[in-house]
Protein backbone atom coordinates (compact mmCIF):
# COMPACT_ATOMS: atom_id res chain seq x y z
CA UNK A 1 0.00 0.00 0.00
CA UNK A 2 1.12 3.48 -0.63
CA UNK A 3 0.11 6.40 0.78
CA UNK A 4 0.53 10.60 -0.08
CA UNK A 5 1.48 12.88 2.63
CA UNK A 6 -2.05 14.55 1.76
CA UNK A 7 -3.89 11.32 2.31
CA UNK A 8 -2.30 10.74 5.61
CA UNK A 9 -3.07 13.86 6.99
CA UNK A 10 -7.17 13.39 6.42
CA UNK A 11 -6.18 10.03 8.97
CA UNK A 12 -7.94 10.52 12.34
CA UNK A 13 -5.34 8.83 14.86
CA UNK A 14 -7.26 6.30 17.81
CA UNK A 15 -5.16 4.76 20.48
CA UNK A 16 -6.35 1.29 20.68
CA UNK A 17 -5.22 0.97 24.46
CA UNK A 18 -8.10 3.18 25.72
CA UNK A 19 -10.07 4.23 22.41
CA UNK A 20 -9.31 7.72 23.16
CA UNK A 21 -9.17 9.87 19.41
CA UNK A 22 -5.53 11.56 19.64
CA UNK A 23 -6.41 13.93 16.28
CA UNK A 24 -5.58 14.27 12.80
CA UNK A 25 -1.86 13.83 11.39
CA UNK A 26 -0.23 17.13 10.98
CA UNK A 27 3.40 15.96 10.35
CA UNK A 28 5.90 13.80 9.18
CA UNK A 29 9.26 13.20 10.85
CA UNK A 30 11.90 12.00 8.43
CA UNK A 31 15.16 10.44 8.34
CA UNK A 32 17.18 11.93 6.09
CA UNK A 33 20.29 9.77 6.00
CA UNK A 34 17.84 6.19 5.90
CA UNK A 35 15.33 7.64 3.96
CA UNK A 36 12.51 6.34 6.75
CA UNK A 37 9.74 7.76 8.55
CA UNK A 38 10.35 7.83 12.11
CA UNK A 39 7.08 9.63 13.95
CA UNK A 40 3.55 11.12 12.48
CA UNK A 41 3.57 14.25 14.76
CA UNK A 42 -0.32 15.31 15.75
CA UNK A 43 -0.22 19.08 16.62
CA UNK A 44 -1.63 20.47 19.86
CA UNK A 45 -4.96 21.58 20.43
CA UNK A 46 -5.45 25.54 20.53
CA UNK A 47 -6.35 27.12 23.50
CA UNK A 48 -8.29 30.25 23.65
CA UNK A 49 -8.63 30.20 19.92
CA UNK A 50 -4.86 30.31 19.34
CA UNK A 51 -3.94 33.46 21.80
CA UNK A 52 -2.74 31.54 24.25
CA UNK A 53 -0.61 28.93 21.99
CA UNK A 54 -1.38 25.51 21.81
CA UNK A 55 -1.00 22.23 23.61
CA UNK A 56 1.97 20.21 23.35
CA UNK A 57 2.28 18.29 20.24
CA UNK A 58 2.15 14.47 19.89
CA UNK A 59 4.59 12.57 18.56
CA UNK A 60 3.66 9.18 17.85
CA UNK A 61 6.72 6.80 17.17
CA UNK A 62 6.92 4.67 13.77
CA UNK A 63 6.80 1.15 15.67
CA UNK A 64 3.81 2.33 17.72
CA UNK A 65 1.62 2.20 14.87
CA UNK A 66 -0.31 -0.83 14.39
CA UNK A 67 -3.12 -0.18 11.36
CA UNK A 68 -2.72 2.46 8.43
CA UNK A 69 -5.93 1.97 7.59
CA UNK A 70 -8.20 3.55 4.46
CA UNK A 71 -9.55 6.61 7.67
CA UNK A 72 -7.89 5.79 10.75
CA UNK A 73 -4.37 4.95 12.18
CA UNK A 74 -4.27 2.49 15.31
CA UNK A 75 -1.65 3.09 17.42
CA UNK A 76 -0.21 1.09 21.01
CA UNK A 77 1.35 2.94 23.41
CA UNK A 78 0.95 4.21 26.93
CA UNK A 79 3.03 7.31 27.00
CA UNK A 80 2.63 10.12 24.88
CA UNK A 81 6.34 11.79 23.72
CA UNK A 82 5.29 15.43 23.66
CA UNK A 83 7.23 17.76 21.86
CA UNK A 84 7.35 21.27 22.97
CA UNK A 85 5.51 23.49 20.86
CA UNK A 86 7.81 26.68 20.28
CA UNK A 87 5.55 28.54 18.96
CA UNK A 88 5.19 32.08 19.17
CA UNK A 89 1.71 33.42 20.96
CA UNK A 90 0.58 35.97 23.13
CA UNK A 91 0.92 33.32 26.10
CA UNK A 92 4.84 32.77 25.39
CA UNK A 93 4.96 36.54 25.13
CA UNK A 94 3.30 37.12 28.50
CA UNK A 95 4.65 34.63 29.98
CA UNK A 96 1.93 32.49 30.95
CA UNK A 97 3.69 29.20 29.30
Amino acid sequence: MTCRMFDMRRKEVINIKDGMRLGSVSDIEFDTTNARVVAVVIYGRLRLFGLLGREDDIVIRWQDIQVIGDDTILVSYNNYLKAKNSSHSLANFLGFK
